[in-house]
């Protein structure tokens, strides 16, 4: 009988998750969501930084960039109506998690009221419910993908040492081009 309503409960999961982050980078992208500059409430407006709550104070820098907004809630709304789709929901997941990972550390770190931290936690364990009903599929394209790298047994010593050496070189060449723009780019 469970087994049987699994399918059921995933969808379930999937449009629930699609309606309600939806709705809050919908929030987001249309100016709900966040202080944003002269749209500050009247007694916060009048306060120090030294006044302020962690609260405040993290909802006021969240509002003060228009691009970060748009980002995070075109995240939202990209990931939520993937999953509405049996062939995109893992994409969406993949693109909902760490955006939900990033509200719930926000959530505890700021003191965001207890409420947008436990719905933000149901989000996040009903798209971990979503993959769990999904894990022979998950596990397939794992598998695809370690089935891609070469067996170990078949390559000599010499043969390891050369690709290590060629990574190591290459991760010198692209720490320097890093090293180049800071310093030169960046100023």
């Amino acid at each position: 009988m469970l087994r049987k309503s699994v399918p059921f409960l995933e969808l379930a999961a999937r449009w629930y998750v699609f309606f309600t982050l939806t709705a809050y980078g919908l929030g987001k992208l249309l100016g709900g969501q966040f202080y944003r500059e002269g749209h500050l409430p009247p007694g916060l407006a009048r306060k120090t930084i030294a006044e302020v709550s962690s609260f405040e104070l993290a909802w006021t820098f969240m509002g003060h960039s228009t691009v970060y907004i748009a980002f995070v809630g075109l995240s939202q709304v990209v990931g939520a109506f993937l999953l509405l789709l049996e062939r995109t929901k893992l994409f969406g997941i993949a693109i909902l998690i760490p955006v939900l990972l990033n509200i719930i550390v926000f959530d505890l770190v700021f003191d965001v009221p207890v409420g947008a931290l436990a719905s933000a936690s149901f989000y996040f364990a009903l798209l971990l419910f979503v993959l769990f009903a999904n894990r022979e599929k998950l596990q397939r394209i794992i598998r695809e993908m370690w089935h891609r790298l070469p067996p170990l047994e078949n390559v000599t010593w010499t043969e390891r040492l050369k690709f290590v050496g060629i990574v190591v070189l290459l991760i010198v060449v692209l720490r320097s081009i890093d090293q180049f723009m800071i310093n030169h780019i960046g100023q």
